[in-house]
């Protein structure tokens, strides 16, 4: 059995044709490195999704900001090497897929200061292979997953639904 994600796209790399890592080994192990940065993120998202308190849950998004603004400089644009889609794209499409969810329910825009990550973060969610890798219902059932979590972010969108609710019939 293989487990973790980058794990598996690394092992399907290497026994296909035509790599998605870029061919120079140190901008490979760059790849690489800015992948392991993902999956810290990833574990920065969890954390926000199970923060209990206000406080824990503001400093999870300062955290989430502060290592998107670290990411920034190194995007090229309009994908994180340039023109071609690479293992590091394929890595931050499920990252920033979250966000679609999570963004109404943040207290502010952890985009706002990251011009090139949106951009990214754009590019990506046009591409087929990364818009399709997840049903229709993705969102919904994010939404509902995050709701059942008995945290902070689950409050917030309970609120938020209950506002709509009440605009909607009042």
């Amino acid at each position: 059995v293989v487990f973790e994600s980058a794990v598996i796209c690394e092992f399907l790399d290497e026994v296909t044709p035509d790599s998605l890592h870029p061919s120079d080994p140190l901008t490979k192990a760059r790849h690489r490195a800015w992948i392991e940065f993902g999956s810290q993120l990833l574990n920065d998202i969890a954390r926000l999704y199970n923060a209990s308190s206000e406080a824990t849950f503001n400093d999870c998004v300062d955290v989430i900001y502060g290592k998107l603004l670290r990411l920034e400089p190194e995007i090229q644009g309009p994908l994180f090497a340039g023109d071609q889609f690479s293992l590091i794209d394929a890595a931050y499409g499920p990252i920033f897929r979250y966000f679609d969810t999570l963004d109404p329910y943040l207290p502010f825009d952890v985009f706002q200061d990251n011009p090139a990550v949106r951009a990214w973060r754009g590019e990506l969610a046009r591409r087929p292979t990364v818009r399709d890798a997840v049903t229709e219902d993705y969102p919904a059932r994010l939404k509902d997953f995050l709701l059942r979590r008995d945290s902070h972010l689950s409050t917030r969108i309970s609120g938020a639904e209950h506002a709509l609710a009440d605009a909607a019939s009042g």
